[in-house]
């Protein structure tokens, strides 16, 4: 039985230039990067190749390019670091965020929507004493602009919203979040210098930064750094037809931000560092001091190989993917008229690859196993919770009840996906939904 995949969203199989690319570091290119004899250095060489190519794909400096084993750990590096920051920076602003009233803490700004790499870190970060808000978002799955300008305060130092979600395919406004947050940094600026008591924390002062999880956007939409404003980004290698174990955390340094206070920087014992984070895995010092532990060469030539590949091929795939993605929804709804889609079916604020699809009087695991026994691999959410019994937050942060979430099943297409398996496809649910 001729298998055919349908959830590329979870994660993708290597390309073979990848594959390619990353075979000399598994044997005669086997060295230790970190070693000096030429063994060391040729694979020292093949890491410093790989991130310059991530830099200049991206409109970021080389040292602002981080490899570690995955987007959890990249997101979890953003959010935990920089609290870490603030923390070690500044005690005596620790003990005032820590021990004082709840009006004191510092703030972190999540979607209701994230990764749980990025809500589960959020939340755990809430029980250690910051204060966490989750932006609610509508039925489209897009975050609701008006309370995150309520939310921002001076107390503010991250706000961590994707770029595309991972069940829905929902694009965000990345850029007017930036022009949000932007606005208020320069009420900020305005506030201090008309009255300073007004800034408790001047450390604070060029906070909130921006920080998003790029992972499923990055081979269908722009993700230079300049263009979106923003100051962290976090890609996956296993998501773009490379390996796993493999993740990416851009990191805007603070010398490429230019400052109005740097009167008051000088004065912030936040200052001295020259990026927004301290690290989580200490050690022999890899990765600039914030990812310790032998680097996996192969692995970061394996992503950069797929991050070129995701450059060359972005609009030629974006369109063929879309039109795919069509063509199947408009001949399913022809199949089974009353199924829905959940969220937004745009193409300019959709990615073009994920649709989410709600099948009435069909629970989404008895479709899963049917489908599966024909050959056919989708999914019902996101794969690091496809074990887990509790129905979709995402759904649910778009206010579908759980009838309706356990209902739905998400189909996202990839760059090996053909016209004939589609139709393939569509033959199979017509046999499972009649």
């Amino acid at each position: 039985m001729k298998r055919i995949y349908l959830d590329y969203a979870a994660t993708t199989p290597i390309d073979k230039e990848v594959k390619k690319a990353m075979e000399p570091y598994f044997g005669g290119k086997f060295g230790n990067p970190n070693s000096l004899h030429s063994f060391g250095q040729g694979a020292r060489g093949a890491i410093d190749m790989s991130r310059q190519k991530i830099a200049e794909s991206i409109g970021a400096s080389f040292e602002e390019i981080i490899f570690t084993g995955s987007a959890t750990e990249a997101n979890n590096l953003a959010l935990r670091g920089i609290i870490k920051q603030l923390r070690i920076a500044n005690y005596e602003l620790e003990k005032s965020v820590i021990r004082n009233p709840e009006s004191k803490k510092i703030k972190i700004i999540v979607s209701a929507i994230e990764h749980d790499s990025v809500l589960e870190t959020a939340k755990d970060l809430g029980r250690e004493g910051v204060e966490v808000v989750i932006l609610p978002v509508n039925k489209k799955g897009i975050v609701d602009l008006k309370k995150l300008k309520e939310s921002l305060d001076e107390r503010t130092v991250l706000v961590s919203i994707m770029y595309a979600n991972n069940e829905t395919g929902a694009m965000q406004p990345i850029n007017k979040i930036t022009n949000i947050i932007r606005e208020f940094k320069q009420l900020q600026i305005a506030n201090y210098e008309l009255e300073k008591s007004i800034i408790h924390n001047p450390q604070l002062i060029n906070y909130p930064l921006f920080h998003t999880d790029a992972v499923q956007a990055f081979q269908f939409l722009n993700c230079n750094v300049n263009d979106l404003g923003i100051d962290m980004m976090t890609l996956s290698a296993h998501k773009i037809y490379g390996p796993k174990g493999v993740g990416v955390l851009y990191m805007r340094k603070k010398d490429n931000v230019k400052s109005k206070m740097e009167k008051i920087d000088n004065k912030n014992p936040i200052s001295h560092f020259p990026f927004p984070i301290l690290p989580l895995v200490t050690g022999g010092g890899q990765e600039f001091g914030f990812r310790s532990g032998t680097e996996n060469v192969a692995g970061i030539v394996g992503v950069a190989k797929a991050i070129e590949l995701a450059d060359k091929n972005r609009e030629k795939e974006s369109k063929r993917i879309g039109e795919l993605k069509s063509y199947f929804i408009k001949e399913l709804q022809k199949i089974y008229p009353s199924t829905q889609i959940n969220g937004i079916f745009e193409e300019i604020s959709h990615l073009p690859n994920i649709v989410n699809i709600y099948f009435p009087d069909f629970n989404n695991e008895d479709l899963l196993i049917k489908l599966d026994m024909a050959g056919v691999a989708v999914s019902s959410g996101s794969a690091c919770t496809s074990f887990s019994a509790k129905p979709s937050h995402v759904l649910a942060a778009m206010g579908f009840n759980e009838k309706k979430i356990k209902s739905s099943l998400r189909f996202s297409f990839g760059k090996f996906t053909t016209k004939d398996e589609i139709k393939s496809i569509l033959k199979i649910l017509k046999g499972i939904l009649k």
